[in-house]
């Protein structure tokens, strides 16, 4: 049987140091704050990033992964004896996935690339999957089926702190931005169909974790069997502490371990600091 390898992209917000513990491979994509251009969870930590995104008053430019880039590493790991897995952010987001395509058509149908329809903390847990998938003796083709299939039932929603970010973006007009933060209110969105979608607005950030507490009960719930995470963006997990307290009802008796991550440049870029966000696999008939 052959050595299956998974590749992923910086995206998934796994850093470097975690990618070497599990035994993935880890491709960062480029973030660029003017002249400086670094690695994103290579020369750039999460904090560093943060850092400097409340410090610019222009929004960072992050840089999609090549095809050159993917085929060398496609290239090394074939080398090595091993059937390639690569998982990347949303071909909606990104033209990543495309690219990553492209690269795995020289390989001869030892390279597998997988668009999770996902980004940050959502395309981490599809990750997590594929790991166990991997673990448990599947082959590469059929790990990609099963990818592809349960990759329907993934969630991401977040409830974001501040509407400056999305202004920077273009994403909403100046008018919008100031209104909302007059009003404090508080957007929720969500990763459908890979798209980034705003699903619903509350005032103050007591009512936004009350929404995203009704949002995951509406998908039908945590499915505990599968991985899931909460992540938050920006230098302080106080909104997410305080967000983890108000939302116990979800997680009481159903596990003793919340897993937490850092949410990078990729989402952060657009969410700024101050977000907070849980990703899961849906159970129940919304799923």
């Amino acid at each position: 049987m052959a050595k299956i390898k998974l590749v992923i992209d910086s995206a998934t917000d796994i850093t470097k140091g975690e990618a070497d513990e599990l035994g993935l491979s880890f491709m960062p994509m480029q973030v660029r704050f003017g002249d400086e251009e670094y690695f994103d969870g290579v020369d750039i930590t999460k904090k560093m990033f943060f850092e400097k995104l409340v410090e610019s008053d222009e929004l960072p430019q992050t840089s999609q992964i090549n095809e050159y880039r993917w085929s060398e590493r496609f290239g090394e790991l074939t080398a090595s004896g091993y059937d390639v897995i690569a998982i990347t952010i949303s071909s909606k987001l990104s033209g990543t996935y495309a690219s990553a395509v492209k690269a795995a058509e020289k390989f001869d149908g030892k390279v597998f690339v997988v668009d999770s329809l996902n980004a940050c903390i959502g395309e981490r847990i599809l990750v997590e999957y594929a790991l166990r998938l991997v673990q448990g003796g599947m082959s590469a083709a059929d790990i990609v089926v099963e990818l592809n299939e349960r990759k329907k039932e993934i969630q991401l929603l977040a409830v974001l702190d501040t509407l400056l970010y999305l202004k920077k973006g273009g994403r909403i007009s100046s008018a919008a931005a100031f209104a909302g933060e007059l009003l404090s209110i508080k957007p929720v969105v969500s990763i459908i169909d890979g798209e980034v979608k705003s699903v619903g607005k509350a005032m103050g950030s007591k009512k936004g974790n009350n929404l995203l507490m009704r949002l995951v009960e509406r998908c039908g719930g945590i499915d505990f069997s599968m991985p899931y995470c909460v992540g938050y963006s920006g230098m302080s997990d106080e909104f997410l502490k305080k967000y983890l307290h108000d939302s116990d009802a979800l997680w009481k008796e159903k596990t003793d371990n919340i897993p937490i991550g850092l949410i990078g440049s990729t989402i952060g870029t657009h969410v700024g600091p101050g977000a907070i966000a849980v990703a899961f696999f849906a159970c129940g008939e919304n799923k």
